[in-house]
């Protein structure tokens, strides 16, 4: 995905970006808090639109696509499934999202979308007879079902406990990674980072970087990196 001197603005907050990230990479992308990992996302995500510069992805310019027409799925730290429905009925939402109405095939690939994420028959539960941690792998499932390419993760497991944290993280990667997935993962936390990127990005101030090998670049961080870091990376 390359993003070709972006430009955008949210209010009075102003993001600007020139990098790729190669097809299939898995990248974090930290930084303080209000410097604009976010932003980044909602401009690649397409909610929010940019003022000048270009988005491809494999080539192709997809800068004036709608959210619903880019190759790109996002799953936020609220995990956005519907209390009242089924979690089969949920992730029917995914395939239909119109009418949530179930086609012929749709249960099949439920069922296996549970199943990978290892909720194996789980598709007539609701959220209140599933842990944090199921239900952060019913969301997952969700938009592996929406079979695009790009995952873009805000923080998605901010809210679980240390070791939940580390197997969704682990889940994420080995799915990524035998679909051939490209994922950007926003944390604020740098072992996030150590975990499951090869590559991060920091942002700071609405300043994008380009993609830096994450071992050595938390071992070596810039100035305002180490500042934000503190000492933890």
């Amino acid at each position: 995905m390359q993003l070709d001197h972006i430009e955008a603005r949210s209010g009075t907050f102003a993001l600007t970006a020139d990098l790729t990230v190669d097809a299939g990479a898995r990248v974090a992308i930290i930084g303080a808090s209000g410097s604009g990992k976010s932003t980044l996302l909602d401009v690649i995500a397409g909610f929010l639109p940019v003022q000048s510069g270009a988005l491809r992805w494999k080539g192709r310019d997809i800068t004036r696509l709608s959210p619903a027409e880019r190759p790109v799925s996002i799953l936020f730290q609220d995990t956005n499934l519907f209390p009242h429905l089924t979690i089969g009925q949920n992730l029917a939402l995914a395939l239909n999202p119109a009418t949530g109405r179930m086609r012929d095939g749709d249960a099949a690939r439920i069922d296996g979308s549970l199943a990978r994420v290892g909720l194996a028959g789980f598709a007539e539960r609701r959220l209140s007879e599933m842990s944090g941690g199921q239900q952060s792998r019913a969301a997952f499932a969700r938009v592996l079902l929406q079979g695009r390419p790009v995952l873009l993760l805000d923080e998605p497991f901010a809210a679980l406990g240390p070791s939940l944290k580390a197997e969704m993280l682990d889940l994420v990667s080995e799915v990524a990674e035998a679909e051939g997935l490209t994922v950007l993962l926003v944390s604020h936390d740098p072992q996030d980072a150590r975990r499951f990127a090869e590559q991060t990005i920091v942002v700071e101030e609405g300043r994008v970087s380009a993609p830096e090998a994450t071992g050595h670049l938390l071992d070596n961080p810039p100035p305002g990196l180490r500042a934000y870091l503190g000492g933890a990376g």
